[in-house]
């Protein structure tokens, strides 16, 4: 059996941007998997109003602001996240990882 080689690595600092970036994309996802439901109830009780044109325009408004909601919230939740993690790992040195490398 062989016997796989590590690497150990410190991380001392997350890009404030970069995290922010990365957390945009979930919460792009996020804001339209949560919309769905939102335009599909916004929709419905437009037609329970007997305004279904209404209820149609008023449902994609609410899909579309869940998905810019969800890219802006999860881009300053992750730009903060990263601000608040770089002042931890400061004050702790850092985080230890051991990579293990592929053959």
């Amino acid at each position: 059996m062989l016997s796989m080689a590590t690497t150990a690595y410190m991380i001392r600092h997350f890009g404030v941007i970069s995290v922010g970036k990365f957390s945009a994309v979930f919460g792009l996802i996020w804001g339209f998997l949560m919309g769905i439901p939102l335009a599909a109830g916004l929709g419905g009780m437009g037609s329970v109003m007997n305004a279904q044109a209404l209820g149609i325009g008023t449902g994609i408004v609410g899909l579309v602001l869940m998905i810019i909601i969800g890219g802006v919230g999860g881009f300053i939740g992750g730009a903060i996240m990263a601000i608040v993690y770089n002042l931890v790992l400061g004050a702790t040195g850092g985080i230890e990882m051991d990579i293990e490398v592929k053959p």
